[in-house]
């Protein structure tokens, strides 16, 4: 079965490199029928990513797939590695969703063969999109910072126990960026006392950040993870909260001007990720 897809790509003219891998809705035809009705809910969307970070860096290059997650995570390892060994998390063609349930009516769970070909259909065009264009932002500015944006529901007991902090900032514990990338990050997450923030917790950075981020060839990555409490209502239909999302938006702002600042300023060339 051949699949037609392409990634969603906007290039700016900034340093700074959007990536959404979890945004997109769309399930091809034929595996939208193999789906139960846990499935087709789709509930485990990053719902409204590219909303939510719209504008905050008018320059700035943005990635998408549009793509459902189930039909393929493009944020695991290609080879089905996990990511988190010993805990609980999804794969790379996901047969669950983020409660541990089946997605898949019986029997109609994809084959290796059909997992090789979505990988090949879907997660590789994703990715060579990103690389072609870190490396392009790199070639111009000298160094390129990849900011993976992604967001989750607060409460999910079968991934994590109680309820997420709002700013879940990952850096593989610092081996993709520059400690200053982080710095700013953090410091501008924690500007607002009224919301917790955490560093490589749960969520230290997915396969996206950990391939890509690589300082010492001038290309940083750090994924943020967002509850969604912040900017939408975390129940089906799954509404956009504007006034919650508007302070949110403010903060991931601040992130994202600081990053270009310095990244044109030079603070992150040839940097390492000593601390």
């Amino acid at each position: 079965m051949t699949y037609s897809f392409s990634p969603l790509i906007k290039r700016g003219d900034s340093p700074i490199v959007l990536a959404q891998p979890h945004g997109g809705t769309d399930v091809p035809l034929t595996i939208w029928d193999r789906f139960n009705t846990v499935g087709q809910a789709l509930a485990d969307t990053d719902w409204h990513i590219n909303r939510l970070y719209d504008g905050l860096l008018e320059n700035a290059s943005v990635i998408q797939t549009p793509v459902h997650r189930y039909v393929i995570d493009a944020n695991r390892d290609p080879a089905g590695v996990s990511l988190y060994p010993g805990q609980n998390t999804t794969t790379l063609c996901p047969l669950t969703d983020f409660d541990g349930r089946p997605i898949y009516r019986d029997g109609q769970e994809p084959s290796n063969d059909e997992v090789e070909e979505r990988r090949t259909s879907f997660h590789a065009p994703y990715h060579e999109a990103i690389a072609e264009e870190l490396e392009r932002v790199r070639q111009k500015f000298g160094v390129a910072v990849l900011y993976d944006c992604h967001s989750i529901r607060s409460n999910i007991p079968f991934l994590f126990e109680g309820e997420l902090p709002v700013f879940n900032i990952g850096s593989n514990v610092g081996q993709t960026c520059a400690p200053m990338i982080e710095q700013i990050t953090v410091e501008a997450c924690r500007a607002d006392v009224n919301v917790e923030t955490v560093v490589n917790a749960r969520f230290k950075g997915g396969w996206t950040t950990r391939h890509y981020g690589q300082p010492e060839t001038g290309i940083h990555a750090i994924q943020m993870e967002t509850a969604q409490r912040a900017y939408m209502f975390e129940q089906s239909p799954w509404a956009y909260a504007p006034e919650r999302a508007d302070k949110t938006r403010a903060t991931l702002k601040s992130i994202l001007t600081q990053l270009e600042a310095q990244a044109l300023a030079g603070a992150f060339s040839n940097a390492s990720t000593s601390r």
